[in-house]
């Protein structure tokens, strides 16, 4: 049995050594009979092939495939040198590989292949056992490595560099990506409406002391923000020409007709200037949120 092993170095491929004695042993035990130990696993599996990643680029390329459960360039080359080319070692032989979606992926994309994919209890407890000791197991190298195999420090160095990479990768081309931002647009907006809301009934009951008619006669925020930082003083409502504001004229009439008569008190040129202010917040707010519902 031949066994497929992803590394962030590369790809390696191992071969058991007593595959017999392994058919034999229940999977819940093949871990203590077989990888006990660093020189138990050196015995149960020979590192025949290590083909190391050209760059960073390659193994990103390599990783990100393998995730998906896809066979990528690099993976077709190796397997087709190793087990194609060289179908005499690998004729009659098993490949066990870590990845349901990985095998039926190299079934239907190499049919040539000599071998055939297995993946079962057995084949996991493998890969647990090769991951355990893999510094060990790839420091040897194999018969047909490109390099000789690859050290403890070479390969954590190697797994740091792929994690970061990796990660940028996945947020550069995530497919979930145009979704995030819908989101947090949308949850942008939510904020704003309480934001806007907020704002606009600090306007009116501010306001309210002086023009209290106001509010029972316009209700939109932001008409209502704009009379008062048009007219300011209840008095300047009869004189003002309001139908930019207001469409309706007869609002507008009983706007004007509500200011000659209204109740409020008296306020002052400082309280204008504050509560202005606070109305040109309030359309501000509600000119973003036309903006970001747009978006």
């Amino acid at each position: 049995m031949l066994v497929l092993f992803e590394t962030p170095a590369g790809y390696s491929l191992f071969k058991v050594s007593d595959e017999k004695k392994l058919s034999k042993t229940d999977p819940e035990d093949i871990h203590d009979k077989f990888f006990s130990s660093s020189s138990k696993a050196s015995s149960a599996v020979d590192l025949v092939s290590f083909q190391p990643f050209a760059d960073t680029a390659d193994a990103v390329s390599a990783a990100a495939s393998c995730i998906e459960g896809k066979v990528g360039k690099s993976l077709k080359s190796f397997l087709k040198k190793q087990l194609i080319k060289g179908d005499k070692k690998s004729k009659g032989e098993s490949l066990a590989v870590a990845d349901k979606a990985l095998a039926v992926s190299i079934k239907e994309k190499m049919p040539k292949l000599p071998c055939g994919v297995v993946i079962d209890a057995r084949t996991h407890e493998l890969f647990r056992g090769i991951r355990c000791y893999m510094d060990e197991l790839l420091e040897g190298g194999g018969e047909s490595s490109s390099d000789g195999g690859v050290s403890g420090s070479d390969l954590r160095a190697m797994q740091l560099g792929l994690s970061h990479s990796l990660s940028r990768y996945k947020l550069k081309f995530s497919a979930d990506k145009v979704d995030t931002m819908v989101v947090q647009a949308v949850g942008l907006l939510d904020e704003l409406d309480k934001e806007i809301n907020t704002y606009a009934m600090r306007v009116k009951e501010w306001y309210g002391w002086h023009f209290p008619e106001m509010q029972g006669i316009v209700g939109d925020n932001a008409q209502y923000s704009k009379l008062v930082l048009t007219c300011g003083y209840r008095t300047k409502y009869r004189e003002s020409d309001l139908s930019a504001i207001v469409e309706d004229e007869s609002v507008e009439a009983a706007l004007k007709e509500a200011a000659e008569v209204s109740m409020g008190t008296e306020i002052s040129e400082l309280d204008v200037i504050n509560i202005s202010s606070l109305a040109e917040q309030v359309l501000s707010l509600t000119e973003y949120r036309a903006q970001l519902w747009e978006y």
